[in-house]
């Protein structure tokens, strides 16, 4: 698609890009303030599912943005007050205020405030701010930009040269299928990191700084669906474990360069055979 394109869907995608990066940087500003400032912290489902007073305040914030422009859109979210899945049909929202809260808490400058906009389920623009680090990545119908730089994946093709991260969070009765997965790629791969984020996570394979990523868990959409845009966008690949293209409500998730897609696709289903036998 050109920049000369002015087709109703380009022009709707631009609009709703520019909404999604000023809620963004919105709710990322509030983030930030609290960064480092010793905030209280309560757990959600378990000892690492935490969230901050911050990640209440980034996201009323992020709503107030896009119910400036976007009044009657319905918005999915991790905290409360926000729906628990993408709707089917349709424009909507897609918010986390800060991915990667473990991080935020313990002072580690990996985290992130996304916003994404879909229709009928699919991303049509992504913002991605990470105010720590000073980066926002944006994703819309002209491509993907780190910066207002363009992006785009690496075109390694070799295994052994490549960097992939196992991403999402298994719990402690699933950690034989964690387990599996980082097996499965440091047998392939030239080198596994594990950041905190998906976001962010996903933000890097956009940019060519790791060559793919997986999980053999259905994530969350807030988690995934800005992110999945900006690797699409940069020229990337993301899949299921079914290896069609990943939706939010498909099992697993597998981003890469697309180059090696098809091993990291491997080393995500051994994971997942791991959950079969159990």
């Amino acid at each position: 698609m050109t920049s000369e394109d002015t087709s109703p869907d380009r022009s709707a995608g631009a609009t709703r890009l520019a909404v999604a990066e000023r809620a963004a940087r919105a709710g990322a500003a509030v983030a930030a303030d609290g960064f480092r400032r010793g905030l209280a912290v309560e757990t959600k489902d378990g000892k690492t599912d935490v969230v901050t007073r911050a990640d209440h305040d980034a996201q009323a914030r992020v709503v107030d943005r896009i119910r400036e422009v976007y009044p009657d859109d319905p918005i999915v979210g991790e905290e409360e007050g926000t729906l628990d899945r993408v709707p089917d049909a349709g424009p909507a929202w897609v918010i986390d205020p800060i991915d990667g809260t473990n991080n935020y808490v313990d002072a580690v400058r990996v985290w992130a405030t996304a916003v994404a906009a879909v229709r009928g389920g699919e991303p049509v623009a992504a913002a991605t701010v990470c105010p720590a680090l000073d980066d926002v990545y944006l994703a819309g119908p002209d491509g993907a930009v780190r910066n207002e730089e363009p992006l785009a994946v690496s075109d390694e093709p070799d295994p052994e040269r490549c960097t992939v991260a196992p991403t999402f969070w298994w719990d402690y009765d699933r950690r034989d299928e964690y387990a599996a997965l980082t097996r499965g790629i440091v047998e392939r791969f030239g080198d596994l990191r594990r950041y905190g984020s998906a976001q962010v996570s996903l933000a890097l394979v956009a940019a060519g700084g790791l060559d793919g990523l997986a999980t053999n868990l259905r994530m969350n959409p807030w988690d995934a669906v800005g992110g999945v845009l900006l690797v699409r966008r940069a020229g990337g690949r993301v899949t299921g474990l079914d290896g069609e293209p990943w939706r939010p409500d498909s099992t697993g998730l597998v981003a890469s360069n697309g180059e090696v897609h098809d091993e990291v696709l491997a080393a995500a289903r051994e994971a997942d055979a791991v959950a079969d036998r159990a």
